[in-house]
């Protein structure tokens, strides 16, 4: 499956679902959603699944669950993303099979290498700068940090897809890219102010 350079991953919203969230986000034209539910108990998770699934499809588009592993290949989505105190990914590689996709975080070039070797799909590299949807942040690493990380990755010839994530606003779009970013992930920029329409349409513009 193809990666997608823009990923929109659901967050908390006072008036949104989730699966709400995600459902708006394939009919404004995105390919890519990450279900993101920390809080959220199993059969939570399950039911936005169940409703956010079919229109996936629809939209021949992309489900990636957030951390679970195991509920991923339940569910059946089209893999999982996991943060650095998930199941490794070599592991969930051994669950889930070569047909789903598997992306990692990483903060540091270390980290990038170390899931390269352990067979992700993708890498979340970030964060750019402080958020609120996400606690126990890594260090931040800005315009600079992303150039530094690039240009080694360039010189190592360490080729996979790297998307940016982490407080990023449409303003940084460009110069994100710039860097050497494949593509964008998003969340509080895509649901703020209730315009997930907009928002995509303004995205998709950029990349």
């Amino acid at each position: 499956m193809k990666i997608a350079p823009l990923q929109f991953i659901t967050a908390n919203h006072p008036e949104l679902t989730h699966s709400q969230q995600a459902i708006r986000a394939y009919r404004a034209g995105c390919k890519w959603v990450q279900l993101r539910m920390k809080e959220a108990t199993e059969r939570e998770i399950e039911q936005e699944i169940e409703k956010i699934l079919p229109i996936a499809k629809e939209h021949n588009a992309v489900l990636l669950l957030n951390d679970n592993t195991q509920l991923a290949l339940t569910m059946k989505t089209d893999g999982v993303h996991l943060g650095k105190m998930d199941m490794p990914p070599a592991e969930a590689r051994k669950l889930l099979g070569y047909n789903k996709i598997i992306g990692g975080t990483a903060n540091t070039l270390d980290d990038i290498i170390h899931l390269k070797q352990q067979g992700v799909d993708y890498i979340g590299l970030g964060p750019f700068r402080f958020t609120t949807t996400k606690k126990n942040l890594s260090p931040t690493l800005g315009i600079a940090g992303y150039q530094a990380i690039f240009d080694q990755l360039k010189q190592l010839k360490i080729n996979i897809p790297v998307v940016a994530i982490g407080g990023i606003t449409i303003n940084d779009i460009t110069p994100i890219l710039d860097t050497g970013a494949f593509g964008i992930a998003m969340a509080g920029a895509i649901i703020q102010d209730n315009q997930l329409e907009v928002n995509i349409k303004s995205i998709v513009k950029k990349l």
